[in-house]
């Protein structure tokens, strides 16, 4: 029979005076269950966070893509009137006297508007593959 006290000092209890790895004998547990605590907590902001950027994100993005619509229909609608009234002033100009100054200017606006259908075929262009993204991407 042993008669020394259980552990090194006289009344310990059993085993306590030895190192454990266990979670239940150490003040570490406290500190590394708040770590968890806190990574955890840092998670669910951070999620959180990304969440909400995400959200603004895609509503800007729609109202950018709303005003990009109504930006592309304004353009679009000025540029017809604008071909139109030029179609008007080149035909009223080819039934005035001719002239040496009045036919450069004629060149100058067949020369404009020339340029002009290829800006208007442009963005009917960028009009059908924006058309094309929104039969994909359906937006409200």
């Amino acid at each position: 029979m042993n008669l020394r006290p259980p552990g090194y000092e006289p009344g310990e209890l059993p085993d306590c005076s030895t190192p454990r790895r266990g979670r239940d004998c150490s003040t570490l547990v406290t500190l590394v269950s708040m770590w968890d605590w806190a990574v955890w907590a840092a998670f669910v902001l951070g999620t959180l966070a990304g969440s909400a950027a995400f959200a603004l994100l895609v509503s800007r993005s729609i109202k950018a893509f709303r005003a990009f619509k109504e930006t592309n229909r304004t353009v679009a609608g000025k540029l017809d009137e604008f071909a139109a009234r030029a179609e008007a002033a080149a035909d009223r100009l080819a039934l005035v006297d001719d002239t040496a100054e009045l036919r450069e200017s004629v060149a100058r606006l067949r020369l404009s508007l020339a340029r002009l259908a290829v800006l208007r075929a442009a963005i009917d262009e960028v009009d059908a593959t924006v058309g094309r993204a929104i039969a994909v991407v359906p937006l409200s």
